[in-house]
């Protein structure tokens, strides 16, 4: 499993991965699940993966592969226009990866199936959020839908619905996603540690804040005590049931 999120706040794109990929509790690893390209002053493109190990991995390395090609007739995504043309050659990458890896072609019940987040910007355009389905096809985030979670996501919800602001500063984004991983992470074995984070601040056009927070990172520890001393307490402050 995983848990992923991209969220668009005033200031730019705030990314958060979980590092956990497992094939039953007894094959547990550690693998990346964001990936960067980026042409400082030009560009910044950031894709989180969810789902079957081998199809993202493919989908990636076909995303590399192609941009690094000399003449290559397929589009490359350090080249695209647009981050809407970006979100469509990846979207077509992930049908191809698909398609050729399962022997019922593409459909969206298989067992290859995957899913992803794609943020970024190019120059000349804002900042743009997408969720792309194992299917290819995709979504935009709105004002009304700011974020976007792939993997395990009904334990991390909550509190980022609840506590969500666009005007929030990173710090205070990185503390919500923190207590959003936190609570997934208690709540499920198959989310782990390390967690990677990046911040794209808007018009910057280079990667920002980018960080491995480990279980001994001092910060997330006091964030994961906060958090549980917090809710104890809120709990204990509640009116007993009048029965």
């Amino acid at each position: 499993m995983t848990y992923c999120v991209g969220l668009k706040i005033d200031r730019g794109l705030v990314f958060m991965s979980d590092t956990r990929t497992n094939a039953g509790m007894d094959s547990i690893s550690t693998f990346k699940k964001m990936h960067v390209w980026e042409e400082p002053g030009e560009r910044v493109i950031v894709l989180m993966s969810a789902g079957n190990l081998a199809t993202t991995q493919a989908v990636v390395s076909l995303l590399d592969e192609r941009n690094k090609a000399v003449g290559d007739r397929h589009p490359k995504l350090l080249e695209t226009p647009s981050m809407y043309q970006t979100v469509r050659l990846v979207g077509d990458t992930v049908k191809e990866v698909i398609e050729h890896a399962s022997p019922n072609g593409d459909k969206a019940d298989s067992y290859f199936n995957a899913s992803f987040i794609l943020g970024g910007q190019i120059k000349g355009s804002p900042p743009r959020l997408f969720m792309i389905y194992p299917e290819g096809n995709f979504i935009e985030s709105t004002d009304d839908t700011p974020f976007f979670q792939i993997g395990e996501t009904k334990y991390g919800k909550p509190i980022i619905i609840r506590a969500y602001d666009p005007t929030m500063g990173l710090a205070e984004t990185v503390k919500l996603l923190l207590v959003s991983f936190d609570s997934t992470l208690k709540s499920n074995l198959s989310v782990g540690l390390p967690l990677d984070l990046l911040f794209l601040e808007k018009d910057s056009f280079k990667v920002g804040l980018n960080r491995r927070i480990r279980q001994d990172d001092p910060y997330y520890r006091t964030i994961s005590d906060g958090w549980s001393n917090a809710l104890k307490t809120a709990f204990a402050s509640l009116p007993d049931f009048p029965g």
